[in-house]
């Protein structure tokens, strides 16, 4: 070994200035000592040959500058450049990127025969050289393009996917990718991809979503494709997954995915040929079967049971305590047990207040519960029916005939809101919503319009439907019409075209807005115009900055500002940009001149922007406590309404601390906020701290209606579907954000910034857009033929694993079930058996199972 560590110093000194008579010998060693070296890179800890030339590096540079001419130099220098470049690795000065330079000097050979960190750095430097050649306008000296293809070349092989993405980002030639991306790294790559996405300012994230559709189309990955094709909200590219796909199999897990996203899509012969096969897969996308899959999981864990508000309520618990509830007006107690009542047996079909049969001996008929409530609370008792009957449309429209048929105006708009709640997220080819809410909307009644109305909206979210558009736009068309009626016109037509930037649908609804006279604009169903139009750019970032210059010009200045920050808030809902954020908290540092309101949806904005990824929810929830600490009444009043959207159905004790302590806040609306918002946050989770919480507060706010009326709905959304029911608007393992669910959670906020004159007036049943929200968190398994089937899955709370080599566990902590099973937030499910295969790689929802031809039971 002393012999060799010789050799390799006494190369590198008694070259300099040698004469190169002897041209083959230099050549033999140099060749040697380049063997030794990258033959020690490989296996040795620390390079000893390096060790020993390090001393040399400087000598080594020198000679090679100064080789005479020869007709070996080619080749010789070649092989001291790759030598140099090694070296460079901890030599080279400062920012000099020697490494780079002399390995594009070098021989140009195998990348990673000098090691990983070799690779590393070089791939590093790369990123420097084209940074330095961007900012500086210059071409460059060499071509970097041969060793960034070498290098992702190379990651690729050797499970480095996350570091090849980075490099080709840097570089700006994401291309290469598909010139180099295999079947065995394409999921890797593009879950890479589609996470590091979130990250990404507009258009630039579009792009990377755009590689990682491609990637997926080129291995056939369908569902995934699927899944990406709908973050992009491209229907040309879902319609080519439909047409690349001929497994007829994976097309009805495709229809299953759609279903659950809430996406309008019409099948026709391009995209499946056999009649039969498209009318079944249409049936699927229709989400026809949706509740018999919730009832089938009801039945599983035994909850078929209905539940009366009392079992919510449980006053036995408060140890005996004085209540005042009976002090409190009865008439509000029946509208809030009604809530509880709906929210709580949603989708069930049967309750014991309205679904009771009329010849019941023991609690009265669902009549006589109807009428102890009072004016407008029949028209949110009515609607309750639908809630209850939430999926099943057959069954819920023919229950709620008979109130369509009632002399009671209030009883009559309820029914038909009803309508729209038990169709909210299904289709059906005969339309029945339309045929029954069409005739409706012509009446002279306002309540019965606005029941109608808001039933069409609820009825056809997304759906972008023509028809629902004309008999709309008639209504924003007519003078006449009150301000409540074109509020809820508006935005009914906004939840129709929820995320399309129709820009005939957006000027029909600024026509209505600019033609609001001065006192109207200060009303505060006034505000229901911007957040429809706001609606309609959910989630298209800059496509709404035309419309919304145009707004600062013609608007009233007493609305300007409060359209402003609404359509900026919707149009970058979870997108994470966080210069949007910095804006909206800007405003909040504004003082407010009198009669303006910006404030509020400014605050709900930043929840809306930051609530895609746990970063940026963590980080909103800090700059919402200073907030509290530093900001204006307004400001304070709008802060737990925004908690409660960043963590919707999804109770974090740090959150729930917070909105606790709100909760007995000396300003009312600030406490009215906190409670509402601690319903929002364990939303259909039973988490059993926040009914605790809340029955404590029953007692605490039992001499205050309102305040009471308030806790009595957090419960219901607490306990809502007895526990089976999200309104996260997130799903597909957080990818994907439904816009129609998002647009019902946003509508409702939006209401709760004045809950005095909206839910606690007349107005309540604004809190059934919540239903576009509404979804099992379930795992259904099916077979083949689309029935149940029983297997088994692990449960356990999710890991991220994007950008880890190797194949590391996706869950920890989990418990094996078998399905049907709830998923609570943060929980994902993996196959506990060998003997299925799942068509899609996300266990959410429905999930059709194959059997695995290479399983051999050992029994």
């Amino acid at each position: 070994m002393q012999e060799l560590h010789i050799q390799w110093c006494g190369l590198a000194v008694n070259e300099v200035g040698k004469n190169l008579g002897d041209q083959g010998s230099v050549l033999s060693r140099k060749l040697k000592t380049r063997q030794e070296i990258q033959t020690a890179t490989i296996s040795m800890t620390v390079p000893k040959p390096l060790k020993f030339l390090r001393p040399h590096y400087g000598t080594l540079k020198r000679f090679y500058e100064k080789m005479p001419d020869s007709d070996l130099k080619a080749l010789t220098s070649t092989l001291l450049a790759d030598i140099l470049s090694v070296l460079a690795l901890t030599m080279s000065a400062e920012g000099e990127r020697e490494s780079l330079k002399y390995r594009v000097l070098g021989s140009q050979g195998d990348i990673g025969s000098w090691g990983h960190e070799y690779v590393r750095n070089l791939a590093g430097e790369i990123g420097q050289e084209y940074a330095k050649l961007e900012s500086e306008g210059e071409r460059p000296l060499y071509d970097l393009m041969v060793p960034v293809q070498q290098i992702v070349s190379f990651n690729l092989k050797h499970n480095a996917e996350p570091d090849a993405v980075d490099l080709l980002i840097e570089v700006e030639d994401l291309d290469l990718l598909l010139e180099h991306v295999d079947s065995s790294n394409c999921k890797k790559t593009c879950s890479y991809l589609t996470s590091f996405a979130k990250y990404l300012p507009w258009p630039d994230d579009i792009l990377v979503l755009d590689y990682a559709y491609t990637i997926y189309m080129m291995f056939e990955e369908y569902p995934l494709a699927l899944v990406t094709a709908l973050a992009l909200d491209n229907m040309e590219c879902i319609k080519k997954v439909f047409t690349s796909c001929d497994d007829n199999l994976q097309k009805r897990q495709l229809c299953y995915i759609l279903a659950r996203h809430g996406q309008a899509f019409d099948l026709d012969e391009k995209l499946c040929a056999s009649d039969e096969d498209r009318e079944a897969l249409q049936e699927i996308v229709n989400n026809v079967k949706l509740s018999e899959g919730y009832l089938a999981l009801a039945r599983d864990i035994e909850v078929m049971e209905p539940k009366i508000p009392d079992d919510i309520y449980k006053r036995h618990l408060l140890d005996g305590r004085a209540s005042g509830e009976q002090s409190v007006n009865s008439a509000t107690q029946n509208l809030a047990a009604t809530f509880v009542n709906a929210f709580v047996n949603a989708g069930f079909g049967q309750d014991k207040l309205m679904t009771v049969p009329s010849e019941a001996t023991n609690g009265g008929s669902s009549t006589s519960w109807l009428f102890k409530n009072k004016e407008h609370g029949k028209a949110s008792a009515a609607a309750s029916l639908g809630m209850i009957l939430l999926w099943d449309v057959d069954s819920g429209l023919a229950q709620l005939d008979k109130y369509l048929h009632s002399t009671d105006t209030h009883v009559i708009a309820g029914a038909l809101l009803g309508v729209g709640i038990v169709n909210c997220g299904i289709k059906n080819d005969l339309e029945p919503a339309l045929a029954l809410l069409s005739d409706y909307v012509r009446k002279d009644d306002p309540s019965i319009r606005i029941g109608a109305i808001m039933g069409l909206g609820l009825s056809y979210a997304g759906a972008r439907n023509e028809e629902i558009s004309s008999i709309l736009i008639h209504i924003l068309e007519d003078n006449k019409v009150s301000l409540d009626v074109i509020a809820f016109t508006a935005i009914s037509l906004g939840l129709v075209y929820v995320g399309s930037c129709h820009h005939e649908i957006a000027q029909e609804i600024i026509y209505a807005l600019t033609d609001r006279s001065e006192g109207e604009l200060g009303e505060p169903l006034a505000r229901l115009l911007p957040l429809a139009l706001g609606l309609v750019f959910l989630g298209k970032q800059d496509d709404v900055e035309a419309i919304a210059d145009l707004l600062k010009t013609t608007l009233h200045k007493k609305i300007r500002k409060h359209c402003d920050m609404i359509l900026h808030s919707c149009a970058y809902a979870g997108t994470g940009n966080v210069l949007k954020v910095q804006h909206f908290l800007g405003q909040c540092g504004q003082h407010l001149v009198k009669g303006e309101s910006f404030q509020g949806p400014a605050v709900l904005g930043i929840a809306m922007v930051a609530m895609s990824e746990e970063l940026g929810i963590e980080m909103t929830i800090r700059s919402l406590e200073h907030l509290l600490q530093y900001g204006d009444q307004n400001i304070r009043r709008a802060v737990p309404l925004a908690l409660g959207l960043l963590c919707i159905s999804n109770p974090k004790v740090n959150v729930m601390d917070t909105l606790s302590r709100l909760s007995r806040d000396s300003d009312i609306e600030v406490a009215m906020a906190a409670i509402i918002s601690l319903g929002l946050l364990g939303a259909g989770t039973n988490n059993a701290r926040i009914a605790g919480m809340l029955r404590n507060l029953s007692n605490y706010h039992c001499r205050d209606a309102n305040l009471l009326f308030c806790v009595r709905i957090a419960q219901g959304l607490v306990h809502l579907g007895k526990g089976l029911i999200t309104l996260s608007p997130y799903h597909s393992e957080r990818f994907l954000l439904s816009p129609t669910a998002l647009g019902g959670l946003i509508i409702m906020l939006h209401m709760c910034l004045d809950m005095k004159s909206i839910i606690l007036g007349k107005y309540h049943y604004v809190l059934y857009f919540l239903t576009l929200a509404m979804q099992p968190r379930m795992l259904m398994t099916v077979d083949e033929k689309l029935n149940p089937l029983s297997v088994a899955v692990r449960v356990g709370q999710a890991v991220d694993v994007i950008g880890q080599a190797g194949r590391p566990k996706t869950i920890t902590g989990f418990q094996t079930h078998l399905t049907p099973v709830l998923l609570a937030a943060g929980e994902r499910a993996e196959l506990a058996t060998e003997k299925y295969i799942p068509v899609s790689p996300i266990l959410e929802g429905f999930v059709i199972l194959k059997e695995n031809p290479e399983y051999r039971d050992d029994n």
